[in-house]
């Protein structure tokens, strides 16, 4: 037994034997680099919840081209232009259908609590889908009724009665400025950092809801393509066709004009960046005060080796050995963390909030990366280290 002990602790990286030597320095690297993780994490998830709730409407709209306005910044601030664009596109080979939808926003009362949220309201044909979104298409014969809508289940706030009520198959009456609403089913998709969640009605209840809208200024135009048509080459002729108030695009290209004005119109993408990498700084200069301690508290033993012949790159190898175990040490507690800090976040604000299997494994590679380059930083005095100064 003694002999497999023995050998046993002869395999035990010799890294790992100095770290555990001081108990209260490896927990506080611990907590440290996770801590750094957790701040990584977070600003990353929610940079990611931003992109994904400003974007999730525009990714599950059931159209081949979108129409918007030249003035437009995202489905938030989609301007109007004039509805008879739709139905000029119809000149072009390829199309075989337009819609038109209607967008807003509007403050209304909790049928239970009567508090005020944002709520954009999105305003379709009840005729035919407008979204990839089953249940809403299974509802829109309700959508003809006249003041009635369908609300967002997964909208931020408190409202699981109104929930158990529509579950019930009942229907619940609300204010919407100074309109009395149906509220007669339910969908989910999310709320997103601009608004509590969302409601879908038909375009004549949107337009009793906007008085001031004119019917003919709508938000966004939708066209579908016969089969076999190429999307690109329908979207140039469109293009060329229509006058220049308003812009084109294929789907993918408008799920891309969303998330480029996220990205570069806006602070809020810069801002979570910057949490990212003041995360990783921390974490770099925790990790640095940790090995940098170590290596002066070993530096007679590491003159020691140098003495006996061991070359100057095994005695960076430790210390690197050292960052990689913090590293892993460190990313393990702070994921677990993250995920609950996730879990606790979502439920709170109805953001999708999740933890990608990419997402983790980035952030594993960032804190090996932040580990070692602390590593790197701390090495500097053993690499000039002489045994005969140290002694």
């Amino acid at each position: 037994m003694n002999a497999l002990f023995a050998t046993l602790r002869r395999r035990t990286p010799l890294g790992w034997l100095q770290l555990k030597r001081d108990r209260t320095r490896l927990l506080t690297a611990i907590a440290g680099i996770a801590f750094a993780d957790i701040l990584i994490f977070m600003q990353f998830g929610f940079m990611d919840a931003l992109f994904q709730s400003n974007t999730q409407y525009p990714r599950t709209l059931l159209a081949d081209i979108v129409l918007v306005s030249t003035l437009a910044d995202n489905l938030g601030n989609l301007r109007t232009f004039p509805r008879r664009r739709i139905y000029q596109a119809l000149d072009i080979p390829g199309v075989e259908s337009v819609d038109a939808l209607y967008v807003g926003s509007v403050d209304w009362r909790n049928p239970d609590t009567r508090d005020k949220a944002s709520m954009m309201i999105l305003g379709q044909s009840p005729d035919r889908p407008t979204f990839d979104l089953p249940a809403v298409n299974q509802q829109l014969d309700r959508l003809k009724l006249p003041d009635t809508v369908l609300f967002d289940r997964a909208a931020r706030g408190d409202y699981r009665a109104l929930i158990a009520q529509l579950e019930e198959g009942r229907t619940v009456d609300t204010e919407i400025g100074r309109r009395t609403i149906a509220i007669d089913g339910l969908f989910q998709v999310g709320a997103s950092f601009a608004d509590d969640g969302a409601l879908i009605t038909s375009h004549t209840t949107f337009l009793h809801l906007f008085p001031r809208r004119d019917e003919g200024a709508i938000s966004l135009g939708s066209i579908e393509l016969q089969d076999g048509a190429d999307p690109e080459r329908v979207r140039e002729a469109i293009a060329a066709h229509l006058p220049d108030d308003v812009r084109v695009f294929t789907n993918e290209e408008y799920v891309d004009f969303e998330l480029n004005y996220i990205k570069t119109a806006t602070a809020i993408s810069f801002v979570f960046t910057l949490g990212s990498a003041m995360g990783f700084v921390v974490g770099v200069v925790i990790v640095y005060q940790v090995l940098s301690t170590d290596v002066n508290d070993h530096l007679a033993e590491y003159a020691t080796f140098k003495a006996m012949g061991y070359r100057t790159q095994y005695l960076l190898g430790v210390v690197f050995e050292e960052a990689v175990i913090l590293s892993l040490c460190g990313f393990v507690p702070g994921v677990m963390v993250a995920v609950g800090l996730y879990q606790l976040t979502a439920a709170a604000t109805a953001l999708p909030l999740a933890m990608p299997l990419s997402r983790a494994v980035w952030v594993l590679t960032l804190t090996v990366a932040m580990c070692g380059l602390s590593g790197a930083i701390a090495t500097r005095r053993l690499q000039s280290a002489d045994p005969a100064d140290i002694f």
